[in-house]
């Protein structure tokens, strides 16, 4: 099946970046927008207290639940958005090494943002996407 997503990387552009610079999809496409993935048990307690791999991890997985349950997959997603509780760049680094290597070739464009805080008890991590997918 023919992906709905078009990554567009630019050889204008310097290419440490570690995921493609731009995302496209059909204007008969279904966008969906899900709310932000927490590092979140089913019974709703924070996993991986101070973890922010482990953290990342949860949430990732959340996330692609989330694509499931709204009938996507991770090759849908057309952007993310990574949330990390910290002001050092290493924690940072940590949680988007965890997201990058669950997406595997699909590199979607990606914003990885330091915050002050997250919205739940002891919450490092979240991750925000966009997916688009073409109803058969």
């Amino acid at each position: 099946m023919p992906r709905t997503v078009t990554l567009i990387r630019s050889a204008a552009l310097s290419d440490v970046a570690d995921y493609a610079y731009a995302a496209t999809a059909p204007a008969d496409a279904r966008l969906i927008f899900l709310a932000g993935a927490c590092p979140l048990d089913d019974d709703g307690s924070t996993v991986a207290v101070g973890d922010y791999a482990g953290q990342a991890a949860k949430a990732f997985e959340n996330m692609r639940t989330a694509l499931a349950d709204a009938g996507a997959s991770l090759e849908d997603v057309i952007n993310t958005r990574v949330l990390v509780a910290s002001s050092r760049q290493k924690d940072l680094v940590t949680a988007w090494d965890v997201v990058r290597a669950g997406f595997g070739d699909h590199d979607a464009p990606s914003t990885l943002l330091g915050v002050t805080v997250l919205g739940y008890h002891d919450q490092l991590v979240e991750i925000e996407a966009v997916a688009a997918v073409l109803d058969a």
